[in-house]
């Protein structure tokens, strides 16, 4: 009889389990488990990575079949996951202009639909409402937000951003608000998402980047370009309010569910800040792979995930100790993230 190592043993439960069940994390001396994924679209291969928190390990990746994918939502139900496919260039920059969403199914790991825009606007930032649950997706090319309903896959509305490159959305949690980064004009977009209109675009930076919400949607969150600095915008006067002073250059931003911490991304540096948003300051940072670009907080709160795209590694961070628990090996160049709850 053929004797496995424990590492094997667990990752071959994980894989016969799938997206069904949650393999024992107490296997690998584990203090907490949870129930749901980590989901990461990869750019450097076209795939989406699914990973098992609780092991440590991508327990599966799924094929695009397009190029190129930079961010990922999970629906609701935690079994579908929606990928924009952006193209093969940077903001701003030439290269193929994507036109198509894929949707691919958690449980079978193959596609099962798509979202044909019929002509190139670089989708990229996918969101679900929180209250209506239909998926919204910054469509740049239109400088626009278009609305999607992922049931049937079709597209039943546009909300106009009024700037150019409106890259990265933020939607409060009553549904009623999105914001959206749009990053040459160096501005941030406020949407009435019932009405479907413009409120207001306000000034932030000469180039601004990412976009995030406090635990409250108090405050909104971008990263200046151009100046060692995150801009915070007070959400009630629809105003910038104050900036925070950053190590490096800043980048993706999630805010902890108890309200308390900002987590920033600082790529150049290769660290994470954590921001006391009592003091809007940055108070301790953490040393992490290659090039941070998005950070997702557990549902719990406990942990945060970074995509490191420059090492193809996801930093574990326990946000409680602000500790570096382990890194995951995923696809290169990952970057978006999205979670995957388990029912």
């Amino acid at each position: 009889m053929k004797h496995f190592s424990r590492p094997c043993l667990i990752l071959c439960i994980s894989l016969l389990n799938g997206l069904t069940g949650v393999t024992v994390a107490a296997e690998i001396g584990a203090n907490r488990t949870s129930k749901g994924f980590l989901v990461v679209a990869n750019k450097g291969d076209q795939t989406l990575s699914v990973v098992d928190v609780n092991v440590g390990l991508q327990v599966a990746l799924i094929q695009e079949n397009a190029k190129t994918g930079h961010e990922v939502a999970v629906s609701p139900d935690g079994r579908r996951a929606f990928v924009p496919i952006y193209g093969s260039g940077g903001v701003g920059q030439p290269g193929t202009d994507g036109q198509l969403i894929r949707v691919l199914d958690l449980r079978s790991r193959e596609i099962v639909g798509t979202v044909d825009f019929g002509k190139g606007v670089r989708p990229h930032r996918p969101v679900f409402g929180p209250i209506n649950g239909l998926l919204y997706v910054t469509t740049e090319l239109e400088n626009s937000v278009t609305i999607i309903n992922p049931v049937n896959l079709k597209i039943i509305g546009s909300i106009p951003t009024g700037s150019p490159q409106s890259h990265m959305l933020a939607i409060t949690h009553d549904g009623t608000r999105g914001y959206t980064a749009n990053v040459n004009p160096g501005s941030v977009s406020v949407l009435d998402l019932l009405a479907k209109r413009l409120l207001i675009t306000i000034p932030v930076a000469t180039i601004t980047q990412r976009i995030s919400l406090s635990a409250d949607d108090r405050w909104a969150f971008t990263a200046d370009q151009t100046k060692l600095r995150l801009v915070v915008i007070d959400t009630q006067t629809d105003s910038v309010s104050t900036s925070i002073p950053l190590p490096g250059l800043g980048f993706g931003t999630a805010a902890t569910p108890d309200g308390r911490w900002l987590l920033v991304a600082l790529p150049a540096v290769n660290m994470v800040g954590l921001v006391d948003l009592a003091t809007m300051e940055v108070v301790r940072t953490l040393n992490v792979p290659r090039s941070p670009q998005e950070v997702l907080i557990r549902p719990d709160g406990d942990v945060a995930y970074v995509s490191c795209d420059a090492s193809g590694q996801i930093a574990v961070i326990d946000v409680n100790n602000w500790k570096l628990e382990k890194l995951i090996a995923v696809g290169p160049v990952d970057d978006g993230l999205a979670w995957a709850k388990v029912n």
